[in-house]
């Protein structure tokens, strides 16, 4: 089957147009008539696709503040699009009552959205409160920043931001709130970039720091790793399950699940050969990412992974961490 194309009327409008999006419609293809959980609702632009390329579609989020979105959606397609508020993670009883699903698409991490937000305290780039909570509610980075001690915020930074210098910013941020409080982006920014430096033309050097705060902040990894078995709960032999991630260690983690050898020691020829478990997918392709001419209009898309799979007809497996990769830390809760 061709690669399905939308009218130029119908290309996703809002803040911005979602990545690898023609190559998230072709992991699920068919589209048209079918059922589709989009369990990272953020701007709509995944979920207006797919209605434009006439699928039924349950938007799924956490973020308050995706409310605009979602009525702009419902006014448009009011017979075809449900939205339900909640998390990923539990999308297989988010849908449960909304009938069979064909497919399920994951946007993971913070969206464009959310970063042009100053207000969110995602960005390094905007100044605004040291928040980072999707759900805006729980534990913010203020609190984390302000509260940890240097060994756990030295973990925190290199287990979920592969920080090489986790400990000298760990140390700088602690002797900066003997004074005050962090309370800012632009503050913890300054802090991180005095501790390490910068050099011109690389990364700013608070980006590793800012991306492990705000996976620790929205349990980012076990969000990922239960919304992944999830889906393999919902669907049925024949259904869809496209992941599209932006760093490493959330495309390790989706990499493991849908082939679960990969994670495993090698087996030694000098043992018993241990019987291979069943496979709950076929791998739809190789992992996809973001051509010439996508990066040169959303430089977003430069470390987008897209993964995917067609489920098959074996019983889904219980949530098992093992093999998948995940990052573990101590004194976070």
């Amino acid at each position: 089957m061709g690669k399905p194309s939308l009218p130029e009327t119908d290309v996703p409008g809002g803040p911005h147009v979602p990545v690898l999006l023609e190559e998230v419609l072709t992991a699920l293809s068919p589209v048209a008539g079918c059922r589709v959980v989009d369990g990272t609702f953020g701007a709509g632009g995944y979920s207006r696709a797919l209605l434009a390329a006439g699928a039924q579609v349950v938007g799924i989020d956490r973020d308050p503040s995706v409310a605009p979105h979602v009525d702009a959606l419902k006014s448009d397609y009011p017979d075809r699009f449900t939205f339900v508020a909640g998390t990923f993670s539990q999308l297989d009883s988010l849908a449960a009552d909304l009938g069979p699903i064909d497919a399920v698409v994951l946007d993971i991490g913070v969206s464009s959205m959310q970063l042009d937000q100053a207000d969110r305290g995602f960005s390094f780039m905007r100044d605004g409160p040291l928040d980072m909570r999707m759900s805006r509610a729980g534990t913010s980075a203020a609190d984390l920043v302000n509260s940890l001690d240097v060994e756990d915020l030295a973990n925190l930074l290199y287990a979920y931001g592969e920080e090489r210098k986790s400990r000298r910013i760990a140390q700088f941020i602690v002797a900066a709130r003997e004074t005050a409080p962090i309370a800012t982006t632009f503050e913890l920014a300054r802090i991180i970039e005095k501790a390490i430096g910068r050099k011109a033309g690389d990364a700013h050097p608070a980006t590793r720091s800012f991306q492990a705060l705000r996976i620790a902040v929205n349990a980012e990894f076990d969000q990922l790793v239960e919304g992944l078995f999830a889906a393999e709960r919902l669907l049925s032999e024949g259904g869809r399950l496209a992941v599209v991630s932006f760093h490493s260690l959330e495309d390790r983690i989706v990499k493991r699940f849908f082939d679960p050898d990969k994670g495993g020691p090698a087996a030694s020829r000098h043992l018993p050969q241990v019987e291979a478990a069943p496979l709950r997918w076929r791998r739809a392709g190789k992992a996809i990412k973001s051509g010439a001419a996508e990066l040169a209009r959303n430089s977003r898309a430069r470390s987008a992974v897209l993964r995917s799979g067609i489920r098959t007809a074996d019983a889904a497996r219980p949530v098992d961490y093992s093999g998948l990769g995940v990052p573990r830390i101590g004194g976070v809760a």
